[in-house]
């Protein structure tokens, strides 16, 4: 069979090694594997690596973008969660009056706030958002949120090139 490793790969793509095990691991490109277990690139996952860049370029996505819309196609609780969501209108709890509604809503994002560990950040981390969600009363999802690209001089890189492309 005619292959490149994930060194090689990397070189030929542009894509950093790190980057193609993320990739892979978000179920975007899965490369076969060898008898000894090293990935293997061929022509149909160098294609699909490069109508990725493509993709992501054209649209102005990020990969973790592409792993949701994944998930989303995959896992039908999740959609149907996230439809119900964007119908779904605010409304009052019960027993709250109209005038002490929003002091009632900062006191349970306070309280979501410090369930997470944190003061007051831009997004709380995904990890700990179901415990916090848990500890106001809520219920939390069923699955952790897919893993995000590690924060890195390579990964910024990639960006920073994709979005300059």
């Amino acid at each position: 069979m005619d292959a490149l490793t994930i060194h090689e790969a990397a070189e030929t793509t542009g894509w950093s090694p790190r980057m193609l095990r993320y990739i892979e691991r978000s179920g975007l490109v899965v490369p076969a594997r060898s008898a000894s277990g090293y990935r293997l690139y061929g022509a149909a996952e160098l294609q699909r690596l490069r109508t990725l860049r493509e993709l992501l370029q054209r649209h102005e996505l990020n990969l973790s973008d592409l792993g949701f819309a994944l998930r989303l196609g995959r896992e039908a609780e999740l959609r149907e969660a996230i439809d119900d969501w964007f119908a779904s209108e605010p409304h009052r709890p019960d027993g709250v009056a109209a005038a002490d509604w929003l002091s009632w809503e900062q006191d349970k994002h306070e309280k979501l706030l410090a369930a997470a560990g944190g003061s007051a950040p831009a997004e709380p981390p995904m990890e700990s958002a179901p415990a916090a969600v848990a500890a106001v009363g809520g219920s939390a999802p069923a699955e952790p949120p897919m893993e995000s690209a590690p924060a890195d001089s390579t990964t910024t890189n990639h960006v920073t090139e994709m979005s300059q492309a």
